[in-house]
């Protein structure tokens, strides 16, 4: 639970710092960090509290999931477009479901 609750505070100060830009901070920066920050840690512990019941594929396909789409989130604060945030976020996460896979693979969690 910890680690879960680091991690999501972890990403939310980076999406509000990203959505910030250099200028002054405001009241929807912050809301977005916190949203964010709360969604990140409840996904990441809900993965990791169900994830055991789910075969390797699955779980690796989760993961993969989960990391794809938050990072092409945190692309898309940026201002770029939305298909180069989808085409970073889909070779991220096809990335993490590789690197997940073998993980579970071969240590048959």
């Amino acid at each position: 639970m910890g680690l879960a609750v680091l991690l999501g505070l972890i990403y939310g100060a980076y999406a509000a710092f990203i959505a910030r830009g250099g200028g002054a901070a405001t009241y929807g920066q912050l809301a977005l960090g916190l949203i964010s920050a709360a969604a990140m840690a409840v996904l990441i512990y809900g993965l990791v509290q169900m994830g055991r019941m789910l075969p390797r594929e699955l779980r690796a396909g989760a993961w993969g999931l989960l990391v794809g789409g938050s990072m092409g989130f945190l692309y898309s604060l940026t201002g770029h477009s939305v298909m180069l945030s989808s085409g970073i976020g889909l070779a991220i996460g096809a990335g993490a479901i590789i690197v997940t896979f073998y993980v579970f693979y071969t240590r048959d969690t």
